[in-house]
């Protein structure tokens, strides 16, 4: 057992145990999954250069810090001497006017609204990167030189590149069906790539007995409680670029269910150094419906997960059996919060939705935390006036697939004047005919 530094520590969530630090996820006196614990005195005393009352001190150090997530490291579980070799984090926090509109049906939300958009994330353009970089800090100390996961994509993407970086070897397990991209850019890192003929969940099963065997550094089987503790940075930046403020509701895609828990922690350990004042966040979970065994427990009232056999196009989200869902529907109900699902065709449309109003591309997990806004919107669990986030976790570039046949290519046209002006005619022509109708039929009293 490695006690390489004493400001934190792995506890069981359940009993309490202690564990020190060592590679392992599950605690052996109750079987329940681990946590890192942090000794808040030492962070407030070091963070806030030995003042009694470090809150101006401690945010005023941050802001003196390089704009990335390593500007926290007092609140996450590094080993000593630690020096990150990547810019990951700080993605930008701003407002969303016309989708506020589009979703909320009314100009209030416009200066309410705000996308966190970890679609461009560094090094592979999803929220993975966060967590990758804090297990892969661990993997070293704990000196593995092969790192490893199961994946839905994204996960894939960042372990291969974070190990490129590191200098370590890297086995990457993946569902056969993954999307094309995705698979691509996981094996550009030079990484192993072992497709595996099943879900997520079979992935993942043959990773905890592979871990068994061999000793890789699983990011999320022994590695999962430092790995978890890297999605707190999310938080944290939302946080700071409000003006060390929270907001009032943050939506939040689900997969294993992790990324909200632990937004909320982060938000709860601003409250605990007295970064920013206390405030009721309410936190709502969006899935798929092909694929939601969170969401629908939150909707029937149960504490517990129903585990389901996904069937859905968003895919990073496809997680039958969420090792942190019952951690994710309290979070959600201690909160106020709800959560909501969406279809396939309606993660399309909102993935076009937020392209068109704002100008971000997201995959399609991005797709269904929109959708799922819009009814959270509807059904007036969300309210206009009230500071809402919702979290954009990776980029549409790796999903570009369920967008075929979407668009139409274009005849080409000659390289003319006059080409293009018979095409302007056509093309305005075409884009005002359903206006006249709609317009004739309203004259007529059609449809009335």
């Amino acid at each position: 057992m490695s006690n390489y530094d004493l400001h934190y520590e792995l506890r069981c969530r359940e009993c309490g145990h202690r564990w020190g630090n060592q590679p392992r996820s599950i605690c052996d006196e109750c079987f329940s999954p681990l946590e890192i614990a942090y000794d808040y005195d030492w962070i407030r005393y070091v963070f806030g250069n030995g003042t009694l009352d470090p809150t101006r001190t401690i945010r005023e150090a941050i802001a003196q810090r390089p704009a990335n997530m390593w500007r926290y490291s007092e609140l996450l579980p590094l080993p000593q001497g630690f020096t990150p070799r990547l810019p990951v984090g700080f993605t930008p926090l701003f407002q969303a006017p016309h989708l506020a509109e589009r979703l909320s049906g009314t100009a209030t939300a416009a200066k309410n609204l705000y996308i966190k958009n970890d679609a461009v994330c560094l090094p592979t353009l999803s929220f993975k990167d966060r967590v990758v970089a804090v297990a892969l800090a661990n993997a070293r100390a704990f000196g593995f030189d092969t790192v490893s996961c199961s994946s839905t994509g994204n996960l894939a993407n960042a372990v291969a590149a974070h190990a490129a970086r590191e200098g370590l070897k890297a086995w990457i397990f993946i569902p056969s069906d993954l999307e094309p991209a995705k698979i691509l850019g996981t094996n550009v890192f030079g990484a192993k790539v072992v497709r595996i003929a099943g879900n997520y969940d079979q992935v993942n099963r043959l990773c905890s007995q592979i871990a068994d065997e061999h000793r890789w550094g699983f990011v999320n089987v022994n590695l999962r409680p430092y790995y978890a503790e890297g999605s707190k940075t999310f938080g944290f930046e939302i946080a700071e670029q409000l003006g060390w403020r929270l907001p009032d509701n943050v939506v939040c895609p689900m997969a294993g269910g992790s990324l909200i828990v632990k937004i909320k922690k982060a938000f709860d350990e601003l409250v605990k150094l007295g970064l920013v004042e206390p405030k009721e966040v309410k936190f709502f979970g969006a899935q798929a419906t092909g694929c939601s065994p969170i969401s629908t427990a939150v909707k029937t009232g149960s504490s517990e997960i129903e585990p389901q056999k996904p069937n859905t196009i968003a895919r990073s989200l496809a997680i039958g059996n969420p090792a942190d869902g019952h951690y994710a529907i309290k979070a959600i109900k201690s909160s106020g919060g709800w959560s909501e699902d969406v279809s396939d065709p309606e993660v399309i449309d909102s993935i076009r939705l937020l392209a068109e109003t704002e100008g971000i591309f997201t995959e399609t997990a991005g797709g269904v935390t929109v959708g799922c806004a819009g009814k959270l919107y509807r059904q007036d669990r969300i309210l206009p006036e009230e500071t809402t986030v919702l979290c954009v976790t990776g980029n549409g570039l790796k999903t570009t697939d369920v967008l075929a046949g979407v668009y139409q290519t274009e005849r080409p046209i000659a390289p003319k004047l006059a080409e293009f002006e018979h095409y302007l005619q056509q093309t305005l022509h075409v884009d005002e005919v359903p206006e006249v109708i709609a317009a004739a039929q309203e004259a007529a009293g059609v449809g009335a």
